[in-house]
C-alpha cells in the first residue's frame, strides 16, 4: 500500500498578498538576505530542495500568477507582464535588493528581469533556463505533450518525484496540472521563445551562474553555452546524473548554488 504524498510545500510559512488585484501566494523560510526563487512551469513537487538555502538567506518563493496557490490573471499575457508584477510584490515584501533563482520558465524570467533592473539583482543563478531558441539545439515542446508523460522526462531517478505523483486518477491534481497548463500556453504558445532575449543578455552584468542537468530532454544542457555566449560573466555548472529537474536530484547543485550566491 501506497503512503499518502508527503507535503511538498513542508518548511516554508505561507503569506498572501493582493498585487495589482490578483492573489498572490508566497513562501518563505530562513533569516538572511533575501534570496528570491522564480519557479518553473509545474509545482506539483515542491521546493523542499531551497530548504538548505535558509542557512544563510531568507528564502522567497512566490507563486506566479495562475500557478500554485496565486490567482489567476489572464491580462498578464507575457513575460513583460510578469515583471511588472514581481516589481509590486517586491515592493509589497519590502525587498530592494535580492538574489535571485530561476528554473526553466522562471529562469526566463529571472533573466528578463535582471535586463530590465540590474541594480536590483545582486547575483544570479539560471537553472535550465527557457527563453533562448539555438540553431540547432531546441528546446522540447512541452505543449505538445500530454500532462501524464511530463514528469518521466523531468528526471533522470524517477524515484525523486514518484513521492509527489497520485498513484491513481486524482480530479485535484490533474485539474491544477490543466490549469498550470492553460497559464502556460497563454504565455508560450504564440511566442514559445523570445526572439529578442539574446540582445540584451549583456545586460546582465551581475556575477551570473548557469546550472544545467546534464541529461536534461527538455532544454538540452548543450544550450548552456549559449546563454553563455551573450553573458559578459557567466559561469557553468553541469551535473552529470540529473535531468531538467537537477535541483531536486543533486543536492550537490543546489550545495553549489549556496556556495555561489553567498
Amino acid at each position: 500500500m501506497r503512503m499518502a504524498r508527503p507535503d511538498p510545500l513542508a518548511g516554508f510559512e505561507r503569506q498572501t498578498h493582493t498585487v495589482n488585484g490578483v492573489k498572490t501566494a508566497v513562501l518563505t523560510a530562513g533569516r538572511g538576505e533575501p534570496l528570491v526563487f522564480f519557479h518553473g512551469a509545474g509545482t506539483w513537487h515542491g521546493f523542499k530542495f531551497a530548504l538548505p538555502w535558509t542557512e544563510k538567506f531568507r528564502v522567497i518563493v512566490p507563486f506566479h500568477p495562475g500557478f500554485g496557490e496565486s490567482g489567476d490573471d489572464p491580462g498578464l499575457s507575457d513575460m513583460h507582464d510578469y515583471v511588472m508584477h514581481y516589481l509590486d510584490l517586491f515592493d509589497a515584501l519590502g525587498v530592494d535588493k535580492l538574489r535571485l533563482v530561476g528554473f526553466s520558465l522562471g529562469g526566463w524570467l529571472a533573466a528578463k528581469f535582471a535586463m530590465e533592473h540590474g541594480r536590483r539583482v545582486e547575483r544570479l543563478v539560471l537553472v535550465g533556463p527557457a527563453g533562448l531558441r539555438g540553431k540547432t539545439r531546441p528546446t522540447g515542446d512541452v505543449l505538445s505533450l500530454p500532462p501524464e508523460q511530463i514528469p518521466a522526462l523531468l528526471v533522470t531517478n524517477f524515484d525523486v518525484i514518484k513521492p509527489y505523483l497520485p498513484e491513481g486518477p486524482d480530479l485535484d491534481f490533474m485539474g491544477d496540472r490543466y490549469r498550470e497548463g492553460g497559464t502556460l500556453a497563454r504565455l508560450l504558445w504564440e511566442h514559445p521563445y523570445d526572439q529578442k532575449l539574446s540582445r540584451y543578455l549583456h545586460r546582465l552584468t551581475m556575477p551570473t551562474l548557469l546550472v544545467w542537468g546534464e541529461d536534461d530532454r527538455l532544454i538540452p544542457a548543450a544550450q548552456a553555452e549559449i546563454w553563455r555566449s551573450f553573458i559578459p560573466k557567466a559561469d557553468i555548472q553541469i551535473f552529470k546524473g540529473a535531468g531538467h529537474l537537477v535541483l531536486d536530484e543533486k543536492r550537490e547543485a543546489v550545495d553549489a548554488v549556496q556556495r555561489f550566491l553567498a
